[in-house]
């Protein structure tokens, strides 16, 4: 292969060693979706956060993504308010479903916690929930042990794009027994360039040599693979995001056409939060069908309101529902 060769998935596998826990973690999909194929429930593999790129084998130096996951995690959430059995597959330290209400910035949890006899003379001191934690946090809270007993959200986390797509592929194995009632919904931010092993310095990278020049390859588009052969009955939601609106459509367009996957989400970076587009290629006749999804924008940050993600996955159900039903 020459230095600006681009990598197959097919050369992409065979030539980047699999993460050390592959194994292990696949064995625990295996056990989860045998649990949910048992109880005739249907299983959406959600992926969520952005992924790095190491430049190097002893890793102090590496290329990240714009994305905090908070769309993956919202909406793994709605989908285990409809029913449905979620594969959480999230960047590590990106927002998590139920705990993304409480994170960083957003309503830090130790401000819903209060002290329980902190005063003089006290003997001892216990930690209650403070008064304007209790009914959203009792929300929270209800839906989270809800679906720890029902044993329907599984996690998993990859940090670079070596673990994404190694973790992608064997998921993907393993939930193409499901057919028809497996989605996938490829929401995380996966980089579009990497650094092959073979051409990582071993050591830190030294700033004293100047200007730093890397040849990068293009990371292996797997959409073609995946819908071919790793899971060939299953229902694939990609997303594009973009920063001219003017390229949303035409670029979905193109990856249906290329990939052959069942929709593309078409967002604008700026205006994401508010609009979606939903892109379909109908077979009989061929043409290509958008629909737009608008929500009424917050009129302050301090005001809750809609998310966006409730009604794109209220309308994926609809549309997983009937393709479930063509079979």
């Amino acid at each position: 292969m020459s230095e600006s060769a681009s990598f197959s998935a097919e050369a992409y596998f065979a030539t980047q060693p699999a993460p050390q826990l592959l194994a292990q973690e696949i064995a625990g999909v295996k056990e989860f979706v045998a649990r949910q194929a048992a109880q005739n429930r249907n299983v959406v593999l959600v992926t969520s956060g952005g992924t790095t790129v190491p430049l190097e084998l002893n890793v102090v130096r590496f290329l990240d993504n714009f994305s905090a996951g908070t769309r993956g995690a919202t909406s793994a959430e709605y989908f285990l308010k409809a029913g449905y059995a979620v594969i959480f597959m999230h960047r590590q330290f990106s927002l998590q479903p139920f705990s993304r209400h409480y994170s960083h910035s957003t309503n830090p949890f130790l401000d819903f916690l209060a002290l329980e006899g902190d005063g003089p003379g006290a003997d001892t001191v216990g930690i209650t929930a403070a008064k304007r934690a209790d009914e959203d946090l009792l929300a929270v809270l209800t839906a989270y042990k809800r679906v720890q007993t029902a044993g329907t959200l599984h996690t998993l986390t990859f940090v670079t794009v070596d673990d994404y797509l190694w973790l992608l592929r064997a998921v993907s194995q393993e939930l193409s027994v499901l057919r028809r009632r497996a989605m996938y919904y490829l929401a995380a931010a996966v980089s579009d360039f990497f650094l092959p092993r073979q051409k990582m310095s071993e050591h830190k990278i030294q700033s004293g040599k100047g200007s730093l020049h890397i040849e990068m390859d293009q990371v292996p588009k797997v959409l073609k693979p995946m819908v071919e052969e790793w899971t060939r009955d299953g229902y694939i939601v990609s997303f594009k995001l973009e920063t001219d609106q003017r390229l949303l459509i035409p670029k979905a367009r193109a990856a249906l056409e290329r990939y052959g996957h069942q929709v593309v989400i078409g967002n604008e970076l700026h205006s994401r939060k508010v609009q979606v587009v939903f892109v379909e290629r109908k077979r009989k006749p061929m043409t290509f069908v958008e629909s737009w999804l608008r929500i009424a924008p917050a009129p302050s940050a301090a005001i809750h309101v809609k998310e966006i993600e409730e009604d794109i996955v209220a309308e994926l159900l609809r549309r997983h529902e009937a393709w479930i039903g063509e079979a």
